[in-house]
């Protein structure tokens, strides 16, 4: 079993948080739902303030370019070093989907809201101070329409969407609002005006048809899924990159929640064919549904399934049944001042001590936080360019430059890779196992690219 300090240096990467994308739509309780009824959000608006100039005439920010000696502040540890921002203010929309059931994700905003808190104490947005504008949608069309015109009326300069079914693309593109979203959820989002910061289902299904073939050497895959629209969603994207890749599947439906028995199964339905991989898409209570399953039937068929299924929640459930068990986008990661950022800012939302966040289980919050710090990091590199920071500006930086890296864990940006998905910005991912009671990145497979089986 693994021990607090071990768990605290394992956690999902940005890209890899988005295996929650399956069950985002569904009923299913992991998706990170509180259930409860959706309060009404508070601006986290800073006063308004006049640019300070020095006496080249240039904006002072606030934020230094370099650490006195030449060396280069422009990164993603720099922010606890960072003062209170002193520039123009800058007014972010959010977007963000609560209050329907099965459509109900406050935590996407909430952590938001906490980053905005503690950017506005150490450095802003560029050395702007962030004044954020919420506009809350439940998953009907006329609530996005409503949002996107009421975003328009109080003028902001760029627009976050947090997870928003339909988004109404031609209002912002009428007003020119760049837009920026964590990840694409229809069809018609991989189309828009709108850079996503990863990929939704397509990117990760790819991404498992990739290590299945290639590391795998798989011919035949079996899969087990729940039956509801979110997992129907991940399981034809899987079931496409899969086809691109030349390997035959199978697919075991089952229940959101199955006893023991019905995971156990499930398992065997799946195996029976003997396949050379196993794959699940099942997650929370069914993370350890199957992974008992398979070790009280004594199959061996390695099994490939998503992130969810190494929290500590899990691991520390299962034990050593989580053996020949394979998860998508986790990373082993050590101790590290990004992880200290996450920490603090994600400590108030799920109100505990900053030491005792666990970063496993971030869940769709820890997409809100990876977007919205990833530009944050983004606009330090505008400001060391001597470039001004706006919201076009880093839509722009973000949509065009290379080498550019994901916060907090590095995953390389690469907006419009993808012809037939133009808007989606990141294609990798890290893949780790089970093994000597530990989930630990299997070499080789530290940065998985999704591109070769996209659909």
């Amino acid at each position: 079993m693994l021990s607090n300090d071990q768990s605290r240096r394992r956690w999902v990467a940005a890209v890899a948080a988005l295996a929650l994308a399956g069950a985002a739509c569904s009923d299913d309780s992991s998706s990170g739902s509180s259930g409860s009824a959706t309060t009404e959000p508070s601006s986290t608006a800073a006063p308004t303030t006049e640019a300070v100039t020095d006496n080249t005439g240039s904006p002072d920010t606030g934020v230094p370019t370099s650490d006195g000696s030449g060396g280069d502040l422009s990164n993603s540890a720099i922010f606890p070093t960072l003062g209170p921002p002193t520039g123009e203010p800058m007014r972010i929309g959010l977007v963000n989907t609560e209050g329907s059931p099965g459509l109900d994700f406050p935590e996407i905003r909430r952590t938001i809201e906490s980053a905005v808190d503690y950017l506005n104490q150490h450095g802003g947005m560029g050395g702007r101070p962030i004044e954020l504008e919420v506009c809350i949608v439940t998953g009907a069309p006329e609530t996005s329409q409503a949002c996107a015109q009421e975003l328009v009326g109080k003028n902001v300069e760029l627009v976050l969407i947090g997870l928003d079914l339909f988004p109404d693309y031609p209002t912002y593109a009428a007003a020119d609002l760049p837009i920026i979203g964590v990840l694409p959820i229809l069809p018609g989002d991989y189309q828009s005006d709108a850079l996503f910061l990863t990929g939704g289902n397509a990117t990760v299904g790819a991404a498992m048809a990739a290590v299945a073939k290639n590391h795998f050497n798989a011919t035949t895959v079996g899969i087990v899924s729940a039956d509801n629209p979110g997992a129907n969603a991940s399981e034809a994207a899987l079931t496409a990159a899969l086809d691109k890749a030349g390997i035959a599947h199978t697919t075991v439906k089952g229940g959101d929640n199955e006893t023991d028995a019905g995971y156990q199964g499930l398992v065997r339905e799946a195996a029976k064919d003997n396949p050379d991989l196993l794959v699940s898409l099942y997650s929370g209570p069914g993370c350890i549904g199957t992974m008992r399953g398979r070790a009280s039937l004594g199959i061996d068929i390695p099994v490939l399934t998503t992130g969810i299924c190494a929290s500590d929640d899990v691991i520390s459930q299962v034990g050593d049944d989580a053996n020949g068990w394979f998860f998508t986008g986790v990373s082993t990661q050590e101790e590290s001042p990004e992880l200290d950022i996450l920490r603090e800012i994600v400590a108030p939302v799920v109100d505990v001590d900053p030491a005792d966040v666990d970063p496993t289980s971030l869940g769709l919050g820890g997409l809100a936080l990876f977007e919205i710090m990833s530009l944050a990091t983004f606009s330090l590199d505008l400001v060391e360019a001597g470039e001004e920071v706006t919201g076009r500006a880093l839509y722009d930086y973000l949509g065009s430059t290379s080498g550019l890296r994901l916060w907090p864990n590095g995953s390389e940006i690469q907006c419009g890779a993808s012809p037939a998905q133009p808007t989606i910005c990141s294609f990798t991912f890290p893949f780790a196992e089970y093994k000597d009671g530990e989930v630990t990145t299997v070499p080789g497979l530290e940065a998985v690219s999704s591109l070769e089986f996209l659909p």
